[in-house]
C-alpha cells in the first residue's frame, strides 16, 4: 500500500477541503410582469405568471 512521503500541510489540506464546498449563488432574473427576481424557468412567486401566461393564482 502507497504511504505519503511527507506530511500535507494544514494550509494544503483545508485548501483542498474549501475548494469543493464552495456554495454558488443561484442565478436570478428579472420577472417581465412584476419585476420581481426569480429563478430562471420556474413560475413567478410573487405574481404567479410563466411564459406571459398566468399559471397560478398568487393570493
Amino acid at each position: 500500500m502507497a504511504v505519503p512521503k511527507r506530511k500535507t500541510s494544514k494550509a494544503r489540506r483545508d485548501r483542498r477541503r474549501t475548494a469543493k464546498s464552495r456554495l454558488t449563488v443561484p442565478n436570478t432574473i428579472e420577472c417581465p410582469q412584476c419585476h420581481e427576481p426569480k429563478l430562471p424557468h420556474r413560475v413567478c412567486g410573487a405574481c404567479g405568471f410563466y411564459n406571459g401566461k398566468e399559471v397560478m393564482s398568487v393570493e
